[in-house]
């Protein structure tokens, strides 16, 4: 073998470096020429298709936006993320503030969406019933034996609110030991007993309350029905039909990247709660976390009743609930609560004057879906605290102030 010069060598190395170094330009240069428009410029990061709208701003997208900068300063904001569109075309995608100190908050940043999934849990038993494999009055006894009064709870009063079981989340007990161990992992098992140990407020059907295990029984009554996992018919059923890519259950407390994080002063000190686990807030399978673009597409998709038939629609958006919600010697005011035609829960969504929507808001992060079919007009808003935040749901604030602006004739009057 021929041996080449050290200072041959040399050359041949540096020549070698200069040539990979123009073609890592050219290669540069190249990537950047064919990259897609939206990833592309100010805020937008390369392969998300959530980015803030393009500037200059329309007159009503500068509105959208003014009313949210001031609700940000009222309300002492960490940060706000919010889509608005209207017969899904774009107003406003945008984000304020920081998810941490010193990174600014974006549109496609994920966070935690709650009680956003029981929305796809009704439209999903609705789906079942069209397709003639279960009836919404069927009683559980036959897929959830164990359950109390399983021969007089239905399907629909489990996806109502109307059967009567105790809250575990208003329960003092859960609440001072989730207090103490935010980072705890909990089964349905663990969860149940709560409203278990109780007497139920009220016989099934004959009231309404709101109650978490309602939903945590519902969902393994779907996974019996169906021999289906919940996280893969939700994902068959409603998030893929819909699009939404990003939004997805999580089974530990990680959430996909990239985050904005969360903060509370729930426990006294003003502290991060990204990453406390939410395994309580619902069944495994459904704990999901998404992004305020996918959230507007979900506030569309649902309200509209995309997926499911208009007799199913109008089930969803009262299946029996209008007039209940009667306070009693067992069931006080605060539980019990009046459900009338302006406002009431369906199946798994909330009706509002119009407007049918989810409002999560747990360990610091808030955030609401809201839908107004008459206008076709989607608001999704995710907010984060900061230790001056007022207490309470504030996305629901900065969609109310919206939607005055937008659809002054329907107020979103959730509080």
């Amino acid at each position: 073998m021929t041996r080449i010069p050290s200072a041959a060598r040399s050359g041949a190395r540096a020549r070698a470096r200069k040539v990979f170094l123009c073609a890592a330009l050219l290669a540069l240069a190249v990537q950047a020429a064919v990259a897609p428009a939206s990833a592309q410029g100010a805020g937008r990061r390369y392969g998300s298709d959530c980015v803030r709208t393009a500037r200059p701003l329309g007159d009503e997208a500068r509105e959208v936006l003014d009313i949210t900068r001031k609700a940000k300063a009222d309300l002492h904001l960490n940060s706000v993320e919010l889509k608005v569109t209207r017969g899904g075309r774009e107003i406003l995608t945008d984000a304020l503030g920081e998810s941490m100190t010193g990174v600014p908050a974006e549109p496609d940043m994920h966070f935690r969406a709650g009680s956003v999934v029981f929305s796809y849990v009704g439209t999903t038993l609705l789906q079942l019933v069209q397709e003639g494999r279960v009836s919404l009055d069927d009683t559980v006894e036959r897929w959830l034996p164990g359950v109390p009064k399983a021969n007089q709870i239905t399907l629909r009063m489990l996806a109502s609110n109307t059967t009567g079981l105790h809250d575990y989340v208003t329960d003092p007990a859960f609440l001072a030991e989730l207090e103490a161990h935010p980072f705890r992992h909990w089964t349905p098992q663990q969860l149940l007993a709560y409203p278990y140990s109780h007497p139920f407020w009220y016989e099934p059907g004959t009231n309404w309350s709101y109650s978490h295990a309602n939903y945590l029984l519902l969902i393994q009554a779907l996974e019996k029905i169906t021999g289906t996992r919940i996280d893969k018919l939700l994902r068959e059923r409603v998030t893929g039909p819909l699009g939404l890519d990003d939004t997805r259950n999580n089974f530990t407390p990680d959430i996909p990247r990239p985050v904005v994080h969360a903060f509370t002063s729930e426990r006294g000190l003003y502290e991060e709660s990204t990453f406390w686990n939410p395994s309580w807030t619902t069944a495994p399978g459904a704990v999901i976390t998404t992004h305020v673009c996918d959230l507007a597409r979900s506030a569309a998709g649902i309200g509209s009743g995309a997926l499911i038939s208009r007799s199913s629609y109008r089930t969803l958006l009262d299946p029996g609930t209008v007039g209940l919600g009667h306070p009693t010697a067992t069931c006080p005011a605060t539980v019990c609560l009046e459900q009338t035609e302006a406002r009431h829960f369906g199946l798994g969504v909330i009706v509002i004057n119009g407007w049918v929507l989810q409002n999560p808001s747990f360990s610091g992060y808030a955030a609401i879906q809201a839908y107004l079919p008459s206008e076709r007009l989607a608001i999704a808003v995710n907010v984060t605290k900061t230790k001056d935040t007022p207490d309470g749901n504030q996305a629901e604030v900065v969609a109310q102030r919206i939607a005055a602006a937008l659809a002054p004739e329907a107020p979103l009057a959730i509080v």
